[in-house]
C-alpha cells in the first residue's frame, strides 16, 4: 500500500497494490497496521457503508461534530467519482481549502478524510458503487453540512450545475462563512 499526503497534509491518498493476471486480480483494500504506522495515530473503524448512484448525483458536503466526528476511508468499487475533502478547522492554514481526487474502480485509489474535514463526492458514471469506512457511528444530533456551491470553497464539480442531482437536505446547507459548528485547528479529536 502506498500512502501520499496531499496539498492539505492530513488528507491522504491510499493506493493499494493490485496483483493481476489472466484470472483477474487481488488487492488488499485496507491494512490498519500500515495506515496507522504512516499516520502516527490509531483509527478504529467501526462501520462500513456503501451507496450506488447515477451519474450527476452529488452527496455532501457533510461532516459530524465532536464527539461523533468521523474519519472516513473512501473508495469506489464500480464506476467513478470526484471525491472532495474540505478543511473546516478554524485557524488552520488551509481552512476552507479542499482536496479533489478522482476515485475509480480502475485506479483503485482511496482517500482518507480525517476528523475536522467535510466530505462530498459527485458521481461521474452511471451505476457507481461507493464504499467507505467510518470510525464513529452516524449521529443525527451531530450531523452538519456546507453548501456544495459555496463560492468561497470554489469546488469544480466537473459536471454542469444542471447535471447535478442533490438531496433536498444538500440543497439547503449554509455557506461555510455562516457555519458556527466547526472544528478547531490543533485540537486532538482522536483523544
Amino acid at each position: 500500500m502506498k500512502f501520499t499526503r496531499t496539498n492539505i497534509f492530513d488528507v491522504v491518498i491510499c493506493e493499494p497494490k493490485v496483483h493481476g493476471d489472466g484470472r483477474g486480480y487481488f488487492v488488499e483494500t485496507f491494512r490498519a497496521d500500515k495506515l496507522e504506522e504512516f499516520l502516527g495515530y490509531k483509527i478504529n473503524f467501526c462501520q462500513d457503508n456503501e451507496s450506488k448512484s447515477s451519474k450527476g448525483v452529488l452527496r455532501g458536503v457533510h461532516y459530524q461534530l465532536h464527539p461523533a466526528a468521523q474519519t472516513k476511508l473512501v473508495r469506489v468499487i464500480q464506476g467513478r467519482v470526484l471525491d472532495v475533502a474540505v478543511d473546516i478547522r478554524k485557524n488552520s492554514p488551509t481552512f476552507g481549502q479542499h482536496v479533489s481526487v478522482e476515485l475509480s474502480a480502475e485506479n483503485k485509489k482511496q482517500l482518507l478524510v480525517p476528523r475536522g474535514f467535510a466530505h462530498a463526492f459527485v458521481v461521474l458514471e452511471d451505476d457507481t458503487v461507493f464504499a467507505y469506512k467510518v470510525d464513529s457511528y452516524y449521529s443525527p444530533e451531530c450531523d452538519r453540512g456546507i453548501a456544495f456551491n459555496d463560492p468561497d470553497l470554489n469546488i469544480d464539480w466537473i459536471l454542469k450545475k444542471e447535471e447535478l442531482n442533490l438531496s433536498q437536505k444538500d440543497t439547503k446547507q449554509p455557506l461555510l462563512k455562516d457555519t458556527k459548528d466547526l472544528f478547531e485547528f490543533g485540537v486532538d479529536y482522536y483523544a
